[in-house]
């Protein structure tokens, strides 16, 4: 392998970067005119929430390396201050860009379908006196303004929650001078407020934000003073959880701790309306002990995440995407029952095209089979209102052996799978939560049924969580099967994941942190191998995210050696295309569409003898070493063959597919005159019924 142009610490594209890339890509959606307008306001939302989560885990943790002295901590050596700068630098422009979305694009064309947002300055008086009637009655009675003095310091902010600094003139009630108040908005208020049709045009609906409400009426908190200004400002904070695993002995008791602290975590980042005084904007800065380089000044509404309640409210189908009802698998349109099915065949769900209501009849027709003596599921994401949970519940209630990992820590769903756990057990499963340090994220249900004497085992495997709710809007995979093998390796990683013992002699399976990263580095050698002898060589990979050097570092040699490698990754993306000498064979791209894609898919041409993977794992240093996942195998002609023309089909995509470039940014393709792929509506034409 000659060697390649970019200095060692440059062949790694910086993970954080990458993702803001996303972050970017998503917002692009939210301008495309070809999609419904409310589904772009929906994009917007999503790439305001993606970059609160960003602050929130990514640069507080970045601030907190720099703290403490830390090296740099990804293979592309860049230091933290000064990845810190080139994130604020890129973070101001992606903000700058939502609002100039909000304002010169989505607003006047909401506006012109007859949904308004209606300026302080457009109140009529009929909707003044409504205001006013909505501000006394609804709001009032939950606000406790709070004018600092040393008796009454700066109140706690909320992670994320909208406040107000007001700057006032004049005495108390007390005959003291006051020149500073916060209004905090309770979180028990909605943020944006319909109108009654009768004070708007016909056929026309009107909403208004909670904070121009708060806004307008300020001066009625401040009797007898003189409200001089009021402005908008929100606080990001660092939500990442720490645990010593040596210390932890309670994990449930230490998280439920460590959640009431994450709301009132390190300060990362200050928002603040654009007319926010420069003493104002310092004052709250240095009560946030943040630099100048952590505010964020924002041309209209401080959280543009509550805008999507307009999207939600179904009141304009018109403007979103057409629905659909998903299909059912062919397999699967009979009368039999699904474990006489899965006796004569495998089969491939591909949500949320093909209906995840299979999945969910495996689990309830398990609680109800009087022959099923025993169900294992792992959870991650579940979802507050989970059928899944209700059938095992059932189950558990009706004396079949229930056993459900829990996995405690899938971020920001703590809270719901502590509750979710305390149900299972009260019902009478067992309950065993995932590692300190290594989270349980595999996706994996099996069942234990007695079937003439003997015992047979049938199981679902997937790439995505067991969530009705994100089935509709995230792509996986589903796969459920009675192969004796597989069900014999599915009972061994449960047995491992509980007992902490070792999963020996696994035929089928490939687990993280285990062996999953081995098998994958010796398939890309192997089609290394081939390629230096003049065979055909071809690796496809279609996951959400790609970091983990050494791989992408066998990655680079295969390319070197002729090996043809297609990689779809939704998101981050470390590896470098397109360098001579390095990656010159190695093309990424990125599918940005209706739905998340969520699906990993691993292909290998293995000299003609192909090789199909399904997973829960992308290629991060996370997945390989610190999760629990699980590879599985699709070796059926007809799975395969669905598999390739799938991975085709996004390959060829040229509607929603961005090709990554070596030096990071992304050029969105387009059709030009060549005939419109869409991958997405492809996929839905295919599998599902739409409207």
């Amino acid at each position: 392998m000659d060697a390649p142009v970019l200095p060692p610490a440059e062949l790694y594209i910086n993970r954080e970067l990458s993702l803001l890339e996303f972050h970017h890509r998503v917002l692009e959606q939210a301008r495309d005119s070809k999609i419904p307008l409310l589904e772009r306001l929906r994009f917007l939302c999503i790439s305001c929430t993606n970059l609160d989560e960003f602050f929130e885990v990514r640069v507080a943790a970045l601030k907190q390396r720099l703290e403490i002295g830390a090296p740099a901590p990804g293979p592309d050596k860049m230091t933290p201050q000064r990845l810190l700068d080139e994130i604020r630098h890129r973070a101001i422009n992606l903000v700058r860009d939502q609002y100039e979305v909000l304002n010169k694009t989505i607003l006047p064309e909401l506006s012109a379908e007859q949904i308004q947002f209606p300026q302080r300055s457009e109140w009529t008086e009929a909707k003044k006196n409504w205001l006013n009637h909505y501000f006394r009655d609804e709001v009032v009675p939950v606000l406790t303004p709070i004018t600092l003095d040393p008796s009454r310091p700066f109140p706690r902010i909320l992670n994320k929650s909208l406040n107000f600094i007001v700057r006032l003139q004049g005495k108390d009630a007390f005959g003291r001078r006051r020149h500073r108040a916060i209004v905090q908005a309770p979180r028990s208020l909605p943020r944006i407020i319909r109108l009654p049709e009768r004070l708007t045009e016909q056929g026309c609906d009107a909403y208004v934000f909670l904070s121009s409400i708060i806004h307008a009426h300020v001066d009625d908190l401040f009797p007898g003073m003189t409200v001089e200004g009021c402005y908008q400002f929100r606080v990001t904070r660092n939500s990442n959880l720490y645990f010593d695993d040596e210390e932890v002995d309670d994990l449930v008791r230490a998280l439920e701790g460590q959640l009431a602290a994450s709301r009132y975590g390190a300060a990362v980042r200050l928002e603040v309306s654009k007319e926010c005084p420069e003493d104002l904007c310092k004052f709250l800065l240095d009560h946030f002990s943040l630099e100048r380089a952590d505010l964020f000044s924002v041309d209209g509404p401080v959280n543009l995440n509550r805008l999507a309640t307009v999207c939600d409210n179904g009141r304009r189908p018109d403007l979103c995407y057409p629905p659909f009802s998903p299909g059912m698998a062919r397999e699967l349109l009979t009368d039999e029952n699904i474990f006489d099915i899965l006796k004569k065949k495998n089969v491939l769900l591909h949500h949320p095209y093909q209906s995840f209501q299979p999945v969910i009849d495996f689990i309830a027709t398990a609680a109800s089979d009087p022959e099923v003596l025993a169900i294992k599921q792992t959870l991650y994401r579940t979802g507050a209102d989970s059928p899944i949970v209700d059938h095992l519940v059932r189950a558990a209630k009706s004396g079949k052996e229930i056993s459900v990992v829990i996995e405690l820590m899938a971020r920001f769903d703590e809270a719901q799978n502590i509750a979710l756990a305390n149900r299972l057990q009260e019902a009478g499963a067992h309950v065993v939560y995932g590692l300190v340090g290594y989270k349980t994220h595999a996706k994996m249900a099996l069942v234990v049924r007695r079937e003439q004497g003997k015992l047979r085992r049938y199981v679902h495997l997937g790439t995505g969580n067991y969530h009705r709710g994100t089935t509709r809007l995230y792509t996986d995979y589903g796969y459920l099967s009675s192969n004796r093998n597989l069900g014999e390796d599915v009972h061994k990683v449960f047995m491992q994941i509980t007992s902490l013992t070792e999963a020996g002699n696994l035929v089928k399976i490939f687990t993280a942190p285990f062996n999953l990263f081995d098998q994958l580095i010796m398939r890309i050698e192997r089609e290394n191998e081939f390629a230096k002898t003049g065979k055909k060589a071809h690796v496809i990979v279609k996951i959400n995210s790609l970091t983990e050097p050494k791989i992408i570092d066998a990655l680079y040699k295969a390319s070197s050696a002729g090996v043809k490698i297609d990689l779809i990754v939704r998101g981050i993306c470390s590896l470098r295309p397109g360098v001579p000498g390095l990656s010159e064979n190695i093309q990424v791209r990125s599918i940005i569409g209706r739905f998340l894609e969520h699906s990993r898919i691993y292909y290998f041409r293995n000299d003609g003898d192909e090789e199909y993977f399904c997973s829960s794992a992308d290629w991060m240093d996370r997945n390989f070493f610190h999760r629990t996942e699980t590879c599985f195998p699709i070796r059926q002609k007809p799975l395969k063959k669905r598999l390739m023309k799938d991975l085709c089909l996004f390959l060829a995509d040229n509607c929603q597919a961005w090709v990554l470039q070596g030096d990071g940014s992304y050029i969105r393709l387009s059709p030009g005159k060549d005939k419109p792929v869409s991958a997405q509506q492809t996929l839905l034409n295919r599998l599902a019924s739409t409207a």
